[in-house]
This record gives C-alpha cells, structure tokens and sequence, in this order.
C-alpha cells in the first residue's frame, strides 16, 4: 500500500508472510507520488508473474 508521509513524500509498504503465520513488514521512501506508484506497480507486476490473483479490498476499481 502507498501512504503519504508527514515530509511531502510517499511511503511503500510492504507485507508479506503466511495467513495465520508470522510476517514482514517492508518500508520504502519515496520523493513524489509518481516513483513510489512505479514501484508499487513494479512490486505487483513481480508477484502477478510468480502466479498470484489481483484483489481489490478498497480503492480502485476492479478492472473489467
């Protein structure tokens, strides 16, 4: 998920784990809004190749 900090810049954080088991968290610093949706996007497309399902719980819209 993306979270904007308190300095103007973007916050990619990242978890990853089993359900139920236990997990780690992932924080990476981002300037601008811009950069840290490529890394998101880049993070996603990584996961999407190793065979993962798109989920949306809130947000953007489930694409068609």
């Amino acid at each position: 998920m993306l979270q904007p900090d308190l300095l103007g810049g973007w916050t990619l954080v990242r978890e990853t784990g089993q359900i139920g088991g236990r997990s780690t968290v992932r924080r990476e610093q981002f300037m601008d809004h811009d950069s840290a949706l490529a890394a998101l996007e880049q993070a996603r497309d990584q996961q999407l190749k190793r065979g993962f399902h798109l989920m949306f719980s809130q947000g953007a819209e489930a694409p068609r």
